[in-house]
């Protein structure tokens, strides 16, 4: 039931409407409850007048408006009052309904709604006034009736929260409130409202709905304090904030205070650490120079003995060589006299000129088959002395004359034990009989063939040489060497021998069939060769396909075998554990298998240069884990890499003649001792191609290192390392400068160690050259600088 001073009516809307025009420019977001407070109270309005904007002329308008519409309402409500009983209310379902239209002419939020439905909204402060559909017209008699209050036509109230209602033309319009945009930051909805206001920048205290019973000193007083309480409250958050920001500061402060306390404490760690570590490396290199003293006094010792015993061998040899010219010069003076004295004195002196060993028994020896001695013989032309019978001479003389004649064939001379027949044009083995003979040289003759018994008259042959013949392997009698027991040595080079000569003696040590046909190597042909040491096979037509695997097992002893010249393509297999030194240089081998070398556990030397080998050929495993692999020749192969993977035990390694671009880093840093002799001519290395890393673990071993006939344009980093380098070759590169620390450490006090630095064919200006960039060189007349290409 509405209250008398909340009446609904056509002057408390146009009241409403003049209230809201006035208030308009004031402050927006204002509270309507204390608006109204401030229009009842004149000593309010005085302290708060600047909140809102109001001169107290407006505000004495707006009382006497707000007075005779109240005076209105009280008015109606007692005309109404007997009335009430008898109308009809107007139901729910009529209240509800709405029309598009009333609506958006009604538009905007309400800023309080009173108990008897009537309105203020917001709209009128925010927005201009719209202009209504409906006019207000005294004396209009289409009045509204809802809930048993009769509503003047146009009048609008708010029935409950959010909803406002407009009586038009006898009928009741309901809508919802739109709230407005507000344009502000901070944004406050109360308990009850459905719209939010704006709280800045005056802030506005929360109370209970204004209404005529609340007395307005009240609503004042808690705008005041309300004021002072959020003023009270944002000045403590401003300290609590303050005291925040401070006392993050301070942990701040203290925690960059700790950081510096844990880095100085992690400085001075690392600097004893340091220290510690210089001092462990200073004793380290303390120990390691006593050590090095100790080795050069020991090498030096022995390079001392060793000269001793060089120079008594060769005194002794000097006194072996006077005293074998002194007996020469003797027995050439014995010669002469025996040459003047008669016939009888002699014979004896020629007697004694062949001497002990090669006395010839009384009765002439069996001859061994061959052609002919007269074949052998140049003939001679009688004298006339000689065809004259001499009977007063005894008949064993004439048989001993015969036979000093008779023993060696024209071109063939005598030394001691040895016998020599080279180019003689000799066409078959030569019938001799000197059982002391040891040595045999037929080498350049025309020999086809060695018939069985060739060699009976002399038996105890070491050595045979028959090379550069014509000798076939049909022209070999198997039982040719038989009788030779004591052969050490078989020379068989330049002949047209096709398959390994059978039935050899097995005391042979040597074995050379170079230059041969050999087309053919079957498991027997080595049987009974257990004693061989050497075996060459050079210069043939060998390869993996015609070589059994099963050949060499009988070779027990041999360390030494040559086998290049031929057309193998890879390394052959079956090699015996005992091989020392392979040659396979001049081949077709374009790969290393990693079983290529696994039964040659022994073996120091392996040559194959001039093949077809790259970096990607030899596998992993080939021999790196040999520890006896010493020497490697890969000279004028396929490379241009310096191959990774060599042997732990790698000291002599030679890569001339390849097409190596680069060195790459730590390739030799497994090598235990390290490399000693590294040749590298002839490549293209150029400034790119060596990494600071490329000689790590040849420090302290390298003695030999050839970097001549390259690209490189300055001298490569790790050399000035290099404490044992004694030769070093720079020749024919692209060297510009050479810098002080370049070759040598300035700050090494060691002595000097290089011997020889070659350096000419390069574009230096030896002027630019600083005085001390050779000062590890033992003498600087073995630097050799002259001359340079200027370019």
């Amino acid at each position: 039931m509405f209250q008398r001073q909340n009446c609904p009516s056509e002057s408390r809307l146009n009241t409403r409407a003049s209230v809201f025009d006035i208030y308009q420019p004031s402050r927006r977001g204002a509270d309507t409850h204390t608006l109204l407070a401030l229009l009842a109270n004149p000593t309010a309005f005085g302290e708060r007048a600047e909140i809102f904007g109001l001169t107290k002329p407006v505000v004495s308008a707006m009382r006497l408006i707000l007075a005779l519409s109240l005076l209105a309402c009280v008015t109606f409500s007692l005309a109404e009052e007997p009335r009430r009983g008898r109308r009809r209310g107007v139901g729910p379902k009529q209240a509800r309904k709405q029309t598009s239209v009333s609506a958006l002419q009604l538009g905007g939020s309400p800023e309080r709604n009173g108990q008897d439905g009537s309105v203020f909204r917001e709209s009128y402060k925010n927005t201009k006034q719209p202009k209504a559909n409906y006019d207000v017209t005294a004396g209009k008699t289409e009045h509204c009736v809802f809930r048993g209050i009769t509503m003047y036509d146009q009048t609008v109230w708010s029935p409950k929260p959010c909803v406002n209602c407009l009586c038009s033309s006898g009928e009741v319009v309901c809508d919802q409130i739109l709230c407005p945009a507000l344009q502000c930051q901070l944004k406050f909805q109360r308990i009850g409202e459905c719209c939010p206001i704006c709280i800045d920048p005056v802030p506005v205290v929360d109370g209970p709905e204004y209404s005529g019973d609340s007395p307005v000193p009240n609503d004042l007083t808690e705008l005041y304090t309300g004021t002072s309480q959020r003023q009270t409250d944002r000045k403590e958050r401003q300290k609590k904030d303050e005291e925040e920001r401070i006392r993050k500061k301070d942990a701040e402060r203290k925690q960059r205070k700790k950081q510096k306390k844990e880095e100085a404490e992690r400085q001075r760690k690392l600097k004893e650490a340091k220290d510690a570590r210089e001092k462990e490396e200073e004793q380290r290199r303390l120990q390691e120079e006593e050590e090095e003293r100790a080795a050069a006094e020991e090498r030096k010792r022995r390079m001392e003995e060793q000269r001793k015993a060089e120079e008594d061998r060769a005194r002794r040899l000097e006194v072996e060589q006077k005293e074998m010219l002194r007996a020469l010069e003797e027995a050439a003076e014995r010669a002469q006299e025996g040459l003047r004295g008669d016939e009888a004195t002699e014979d004896e002196d020629m007697v004694w000129l062949r001497g002990d060993v090669f006395q010839m028994p009384p009765v002439p020896p069996t001859r061994a088959e061959g052609p002919p001695l007269s074949a052998l013989q140049e003939p001679t032309e009688p004298d006339e002395e000689d065809t004259e019978p001499r009977e007063e001479q005894p008949e064993v003389e004439e048989e001993e004359s015969e036979m000093v004649t008779t023993l060696l064939p024209p071109g063939c001379s005598i030394s001691d034990v040895t016998i020599t027949c080279e180019n003689a044009k000799l066409t078959g083995i030569p019938p001799l009989s000197i059982p002391e003979l040891k040595s045999l040289s037929l080498q350049g003759n025309e020999i086809q063939t060695i018939p069985a018994g060739a060699f009976n008259g002399i038996p105890n042959l070491e050595w045979i040489d028959l090379g550069k013949n014509k000798i076939l392997s049909s022209g070999i009698d198997p039982q040719a060497f038989k009788g030779l027991k004591f052969l050490s040595r078989l020379y068989m080079d330049g002949n047209l021998l096709e398959q390994i000569p059978s039935e050899l003696p097995s005391t042979l040590q040597e074995l050379k069939i170079n230059e041969n046909n050999l087309k053919e190597i079957e498991e027997n042909s080595f049987e009974g060769l257990s004693s061989l040491v050497t075996l060459e096979m050079e210069g043939n037509l060998l390869s993996e396909g015609n070589v059994n695997p099963q050949a060499f097992k009988p070779l027990e002893e041999l360390t030494y075998l040559r086998l290049s010249r031929n057309h193998f393509r890879t390394v052959p297999q079956g090699l015996p554990s005992s091989l020392l030194e392979l040659y396979l240089e001049n081949n077709l081998i374009e790969e290393i298998s990693e079983t290529a070398f696994n039964h040659t556990t022994n073996i120091n030397v392996v040559v194959l240069r001039h093949n077809k080998l790259d970096e990607s050929s030899i596998g992993p495993l080939a021999w790196i884990n040999h520890r006896n692999l010493e020497s490697i020749d890969l000279s004028h192969n396929n490379f241009y890499l310096v191959p990774s993977f060599l042997p732990k035990s790698l000291v002599h390694l030679v890569l001339a003649g390849n097409q190596i671009e680069r060195i790459p880093g730590y390739v030799f840093a497994h090598m235990e001792p390290g490399l000693e002799y590294l040749y590298l001519s002839y490549n293209k290395l150029d400034g790119d191609g060596v990494e600071p890393e490329s000689f790590f673990g040849t420090f302290n071993s390298m003695t030999e290192l050839c970097l001549d006939h390259n690209q490189l344009t300055s001298i490569p980093m790790g050399i000035n390392e290099m404490t044992t380098l004694h030769f070093l070759r720079l020749n024919n590169n692209k060297i510009r400068h050479v810098s002080e620390d370049a070759i040598c450490d300035p700050l090494s006090d060691g002595d000097s160690h290089l011997v020889a630095l070659r350096l000419e064919n390069n574009l230096l200006d030896p002027r630019k050259i600083p005085p001390t960039a050779f000062s590890c060189v033992r003498s600087y007349s073995s630097v050799v600088l002259k001359p340079q290409r200027i370019k």
